[in-house]
């Protein structure tokens, strides 16, 4: 489908349907196609997929020993 942009500006809602149905939706000046509708994919993304293997990691909050901060400050 190849409308103008006068008609795509008119029909953006029934456009972007029609480009979430699998349809080509092409918007051209006069007639020169300048653009396409398509639809963004689905990430796939999943929080914690690689918990298992990343392992543990230290607690910054917690206070450093006193052999830790000797060597954090250069002091040993």
């Amino acid at each position: 489908m190849q409308v103008t942009v006068h008609a795509a500006k008119t029909n953006l809602s029934k456009l972007i349907d029609a480009a979430l149905a699998g349809e080509e939706v092409i918007i051209a000046k006069g007639k020169n196609p300048v653009v396409k509708i398509v639809p963004i994919p689905k990430s796939r993304f999943k929080v914690g997929v690689l918990k298992e293997l990343a392992g543990t990691a230290p607690d910054f909050f917690e206070p450093m020993s006193e052999e830790e901060l000797a060597l954090w400050e250069g002091r040993e």
